[in-house]
């Protein structure tokens, strides 16, 4: 599912195409999609685009007259770009934004339409969708540390939820928790402060480190490949295969459809974390679908 740095991407490759422009025509296939009624779809229609901002995992193009189209790809949505006179076909393919030089359009891999787009008007409104989470660049060491330990969860839990942290998902924080060397069912409230400064510096790293990434190769195009594996990634999606730090085999914890991959050696001091062993932590404290985490956000 697009993270932090896959929206970023999304965004910047947005930027130099409808920033200035006039959208022509916005057209919905799928009735599920749409989720409020007031203003309009045909409200924005016209407007010319102004900016366009993240909430979250979220995307927010922004026109005239304070109003918003934001798109929540949740975990199969997708974007591309695609000439002119491109018209909605098939069943994936669920909204089409027309502008003068191409067409934006959104896609959703599988059976379920989980992606959503709202049609808003002005800040509250905006303001409204986002779940809470505090921005890990616009946020110092302490003001990371509170957020995470208001309550006491598991770091997977609390890295993942965007109540908590604003934009991190399931590979992401695979990722940041193998950076910092961490166990992914650590409890929050039982770091040390060295751990948290680990933590918090592994978190901001890997974040820009993949929205560079992304961003220098949306240069390059339309990012039309955004997915949550890829193969440069230290452990997630990386099962069995040798970790980058240590050369031990990736290790998972699976939960119900929920996957979280780590390095025994680096970040559980070589246990292998068991699933049956977990089931009670797990149960409490993680969701039992990716889904459910995405609908809070």
């Amino acid at each position: 599912m697009p993270e932090f740095p896959d929206v970023e991407a999304y965004i910047g490759a947005l930027e130099p195409r409808i920033v200035g422009r006039a959208l022509e025509r916005a057209t919905v296939a799928s009735v599920a999609l749409l989720r409020t009624a007031d203003p309009p779809l045909a409200s924005v229609e016209g407007e010319r685009v102004e900016r366009l901002r993240r909430i979250g995992k979220r995307i927010a193009i922004g026109f005239g007259g304070e109003l918003w189209l934001v798109l929540h790809l949740m975990i199969g949505g997708r974007l591309h770009w695609r000439p002119v006179g491109t018209t909605l076909s098939g069943r994936n393919q669920l909204a089409a934004f027309v502008f003068a030089d191409g067409t934006l359009v959104l896609t959703e891999a599988g059976s379920k339409r989980r992606a959503q787009l709202h049609v808003i008007r002005g800040e509250e409104a905006l303001r409204a969708l986002d779940a809470g989470g505090i921005e890990v660049f616009g946020s110092d060491l302490e003001t990371f540390r509170a957020a995470m330990t208001d309550e006491n969860h598991t770091l997977k839990r609390a890295l993942t939820d965007p109540r908590i942290l604003s934009g991190v998902g399931n590979a992401y924080s695979d990722e940041i928790l193998h950076a910092a060397q961490l166990s992914p069912i650590a409890m929050t409230r039982k770091l040390t402060g060295e751990e948290w400064e680990r933590l918090y510096r592994a978190t901001r790293e890997t974040l820009r480190l993949w929205a560079d990434r992304l961003r220098s190769e949306a240069r390059e195009g339309f990012p039309e490949h955004v997915t949550a594996f890829r193969d440069d990634m230290a452990v997630h999606g990386r099962y069995r295969k040798p970790c980058p730090r240590c050369g031990q085999p990736v290790q998972r914890i699976r939960y119900a459809d929920n996957e979280t991959n780590y390095c025994a050696q680096c970040q559980t001091a070589g246990k292998v974390l068991a699933d049956r062993g977990l089931s009670r932590l797990l149960k409490g404290d993680w969701p039992r679908t990716l889904a459910e985490l995405e609908e809070h956000g």
